[in-house]
C-alpha cells in the first residue's frame, strides 16, 4: 500500500514552492537581498534537484536526470549563484517542477514497505530520503517566502 503520508507530504511541499513563484517575473526571480547571495530563482532549481537526487533518483534506482545537465553548475550543492552568467526563464524551471511531483508521487505509490525500508551505503532509508529531500524544499520555499517580501518593500507595495 502506497505511503499516504509521503504522498500529502510531496503535494503540500511543492504545491507552496510553486506558489512562491506565481506572479513573478523573471527580474524579481533573480533578486537576492544585499548580503545574500541566493535568489528566488536559485532556491527554486536547487529544490528541483535535491528532491530529483534524493528522492526521484533514489526510489526509480536510476541516474537519469530530468533537468538540462548544466543546471547542476547552477542550481547544485556546490554552486555559486554569483559566478552564474545564464539563468535559465523562471517559467522553465517552474515546468520542470510540475512535471517532477506527479513522477515522484507515481514512484512514492509504487514502492512498497520493503522498498521504502531499504537501505544505501550511508544507513539512509528510501523513506528518509524523500522525507529529507522534502523537507529541504520546505526551508527552500521559507527562504522564498522572504525574499518576496523584501522585494514587497523594496517596491514600497
Amino acid at each position: 500500500m502506497a505511503d499516504q503520508s509521503l504522498i500529502l507530504l510531496a503535494g503540500e511541499v511543492r504545491g507552496r514552492t510553486l506558489w512562491q513563484l506565481d506572479g513573478l517575473s523573471d527580474e524579481q526571480a533573480r533578486f537576492a537581498a544585499p548580503g545574500l547571495r541566493n535568489s528566488i530563482l536559485w532556491h527554486a532549481g536547487h529544490a528541483l534537484l535535491v528532491v530529483e537526487h534524493l528522492a526521484v533518483m533514489r526510489l526509480a534506482d536510476s541516474k537519469e536526470i530530468s533537468y538540462p545537465p548544466d543546471w547542476w553548475d547552477k542550481f547544485g550543492w556546490q554552486s555559486d549563484p554569483q559566478t552564474v552568467t545564464s539563468w535559465p526563464a523562471l517559467n522553465e524551471v517552474r515546468a520542470h517542477l510540475a512535471r517532477q511531483l506527479p513522477r515522484l508521487i507515481s514512484l512514492i505509490e509504487s514502492a512498497d514497505e520493503a522498498r521504502l525500508g531499504r537501505l544505501d551505503a550511508d544507513g539512509n532509508s528510501a523513506r528518509f530520503e524523500v522525507v529529507h529531500g522534502l523537507h529541504d524544499e520546505a526551508l527552500h520555499a521559507g527562504e522564498m517566502y522572504l525574499l518576496r517580501k523584501m522585494l514587497k518593500v523594496r517596491r514600497g507595495d
